[in-house]
């Protein structure tokens, strides 16, 4: 397992980690996992770092089960929790409260109502289990590109500049969401998962293809295929913002700039 991180990549993990201060002594972690390669990776990362850093704390996965049988985990819950079991990560499942309405698609439900309501119903249940059991951090798998992605759908979709930031401090600074993995990837994050023989358990979400998330995704990849370099120079501009040459914030009505 030592040879699983490169050296760039354990660098670049490190370089979040200490830029944000992401871990503390005597911390409780609890890592969401969906079940993609990307938290499964963070859920093995931050258990393996234990290892080696210099501080204390416990970490523990938790898997919201989004097709729970009859009172018992799903098959896709149970899939989770034998890739979390071999990678020795102790876990937790609970089933959702809230699940996507199966006839969305040809629906008149909006796939951006059931993608907010069932966000926002999943991450409730994170914070109460987090609440509950004294967890001081949640660990989420989001990377650069994640990171990349969401500054243009805000930009696109909602009209704003902002993006996920690698730590968010909430409710007075009892809670904090924590990312990794922000320096990283989704190759880099192939890479490991590829060492760790980790395999993706696909979600149930019938609307996993059908996003903005996924249009922007693959407008980007033509942005990255176009102009070598463009990744890394968009994610370095997110902490390299020039306030004087932004237009001025209007306090209501139409964005500056809208037809009418």
């Amino acid at each position: 397992m030592v040879n699983v991180l490169t050296r760039d990549i354990n660098r670049r993990i490190g370089r979040a980690m200490h830029t944000y201060n992401m871990l503390a002594d005597g911390d409780r972690v609890l890592v969401a996992v969906s079940g993609g390669v990307d938290s499964l990776v963070l859920a093995w990362l931050l258990e393996f770092w234990q290892q080696k850093a210099p501080i204390s704390y416990d970490v523990i996965a938790l898997h919201v089960d989004m097709e729970p049988d009859n009172g018992q985990p799903g098959t896709s819950a149970r899939a989770i929790k034998q890739q979390l079991d071999r990678l020795k990560i102790q876990s937790a499942v609970i089933p959702t409260q809230w699940q996507s309405p199966k006839s969305v698609i040809g629906s008149d439900l909006s796939t951006k109502n059931v993608c907010y309501r069932c966000a926002r119903r999943r991450r409730k249940q994170l914070f109460d289990f987090a609440g509950k059991q004294n967890f001081t951090k949640i660990a989420l798998g989001h990377h650069q590109d994640d990171i990349v992605e969401t500054f243009f759908i805000n930009l696109c979709f909602a009209g704003n500049i902002s993006t996920m930031v690698p730590r968010q401090d909430l409710f007075n600074g009892r809670l904090s969401l924590i990312r990794p993995l922000a320096y990283l990837s989704k190759t880099d994050i192939y890479t490991v998962a590829d060492r760790l023989k980790i395999d993706p358990v696909r979600s149930s979400c019938p609307l996993s293809e059908q996003t903005g998330r996924m249009e922007v995704r693959h407008i980007l990849d033509n942005l990255y295929a176009s102009i070598p370099g463009s990744r890394s120079k968009i994610f370095a501009a997110l902490g390299n913002v020039r306030h004087g040459y932004l237009l001025k914030q209007k306090e209501t009505g139409k964005a500056a700039g809208d037809e009418e």
